[in-house]
């Protein structure tokens, strides 16, 4: 427990702070301490952080926030925690920030519901073809001709490949049970004790891709992820199956993708690219047999007041000296997103 109430700094411009905290979180966090707030539309400059840094115990991060450089960990004196209320830090926050002692926590698990629920989204219009007879009515198509576009699949009782098995790849779990399907998980760090206690099929990648109609990816980008989906794996994929991404593009050699999918082979919905924004002329954007979504897997109002109330939440845990429920260790860096 802290001998007096900690001095917060909250680096997000004020739109995004009002975007993640809602009344009740943003009055509970103006009880814990001290709180100073940015107040420039644009985000916090590095040089800026540094010139302030020293006068605080905690910092409140985000999308945005500056990375915590050499020079700006030696101004941090007094800094003892860094909450973050998005999801990856690797970027922002590099393993010197857990050698000076400082702890760290982050809000992955409250982004984690509805990335999921999307990526089962993408299925379901996969399976059904919705977005198609959506277009066609639209574009004044017969209502005679539209009408066989609509014969699809259940994803009930289907079999389904789930690529990773952390925050996200949990929550899709969950949902597919829901649909009483037979779930395939392929992660080299699920356990076969936790592969049951989570009611899935432990598998290899190979074995999973090639079983599997429908293969959904949720693992972490990380050096040993790195194009882990290449020409040779998408080769594995069922003629007819589907194949979403709502996790990272750095998981998957997008020219490889792009040349698999335009042979028509199988269908594929994506929603992070290699380079974003998407460019208006990227032959994905001609693909009929792809559903395009442009990052947006974690954007939902209920997802970012999820977020800010983990953020208040830990810091009250952390105010009271009780332990962290997501609190990040340097030993995790290697493998989390």
């Amino acid at each position: 427990m802290l001998d007096s109430q900690p001095s917060i700094l909250v680096t997000l411009r004020p739109s995004l702070y009002a975007e993640l905290f809602s009344a009740e979180s943003d009055q509970t966090l103006r009880g814990l301490g001290a709180v100073d707030f940015h107040d420039q539309e644009q985000n916090f400059s590095a040089q800026a952080l540094v010139d302030q840094i020293s006068d605080y115990d905690v910092v409140i991060t985000g999308w945005g926030t500056p990375r915590f450089s050499d020079e700006l960990l030696a101004a941090a004196s007094r800094l003892k925690l860094i909450a973050h209320s998005a999801g990856s830090i690797k970027q922002m926050l590099p393993p010197p920030v857990f050698a000076q002692g400082i702890v760290v926590t982050h809000a992955a698990v409250a982004i984690a519901p509805a990335v999921a629920e999307m990526s089962i989204l993408l299925i379901l219009l996969s399976l059904r073809q919705v977005h198609k007879l959506d277009r066609s009515l639209k574009n004044g198509e017969p209502w005679a001709a539209t009408k066989p576009i609509a014969m699809g699949q259940e994803l009930v009782g289907q079999r389904v490949g789930v690529i990773g098995a952390g925050y996200t790849g949990r929550c899709v779990i969950q949902l597919l049970h829901g649909f009483k399907t037979e779930i395939w998980v392929y992660d080299p760090y699920l356990t076969t004790e936790r592969a049951a206690e989570l009611g899935v099929r432990k598998s290899e990648l190979d074995e999973l891709l090639a079983s599997c109609p429908i293969v959904t990816l949720q693992a972490p980008p990380t050096k040993e992820t790195h194009h882990m989906i290449g020409a040779r794996e998408l080769r594995l994929l069922q003629d007819g199956a589907i194949f979403t991404n709502t996790a990272r593009s750095h998981l998957v050699d997008q020219a490889a993708l792009l040349a698999e999918l335009q042979t028509g082979r199988f269908q594929a919905a994506l929603d992070v690219f290699d380079q974003e924004p998407l460019s208006v002329d990227s032959p994905f954007r001609q693909l009929d047999n792809v559903i395009l979504t442009p990052h947006v897997a974690g954007a939902s109002r209920q997802a970012r007041w999820r977020q800010g109330r983990t953020i208040v939440e830990e810091l009250q845990r952390f105010v009271a000296g009780e332990p962290l429920r997501h609190q990040v260790s340097a030993a995790m860096l290697e493998t989390m997103g």
